[in-house]
């Protein structure tokens, strides 16, 4: 599947088109390594809710030492690190992400998740504003920008 055409998708004035796109786009990352990456995103998944937070990390790091460009993998662990207030380890995953795939709608909302978490407010706006970038319906970030602004003024 061709991403460009979902990527103008998201800016459809059509909700119903724009999540549409958004689901095409995660199905799209997260089977980027085929069936076996996919199996162990699941698996650190469950992990992760059965309360196993040490090996869902073992087997995202696992998998990331493996395959170091599956940029999913590491947005993964960025949200495991994030889901347990390791906001610096969460944004260093993060901008790896964005490194691997610079469109990552949701590697710039939870890098600027983390700013705010950081108390970096300025870089949060910018993080959240190339967001809206590729999401500009994205109501949470618009939030968002403006709670940071409240916040710096």
């Amino acid at each position: 599947m061709e991403i460009n055409p979902l990527l103008a998708e998201l800016k459809n004035p059509d909700q119903a088109v724009r999540d549409r796109a958004t689901g095409k786009l995660w199905q799209i990352w997260f089977e980027q390594k085929g069936v076996s990456g996919l199996e162990r995103l699941r698996q650190s998944q469950a992990l992760l809710e059965a309360g196993e937070v040490a090996q869902a990390e073992a087997v995202l790091t696992a998998l990331i030492n493996a395959q170091p460009d599956f940029a999913e993998a590491w947005n993964r662990r960025a949200v495991l690190y994030y889901t347990q207030s390791q906001y610096k380890k969460s944004l260093d995953d993060c901008q790896v992400v964005l490194k691997l795939n610079p469109i990552h709608f949701g590697a710039l909302h939870g890098l600027g998740l983390c700013h705010v978490a950081l108390g970096q407010y300025s870089a949060a706006i910018a993080a959240f504003q190339q967001a809206l970038e590729v999401q500009p319906y994205a109501l949470v970030n618009q939030k968002l920008i403006l709670e940071c602004t409240a916040i710096l003024s």
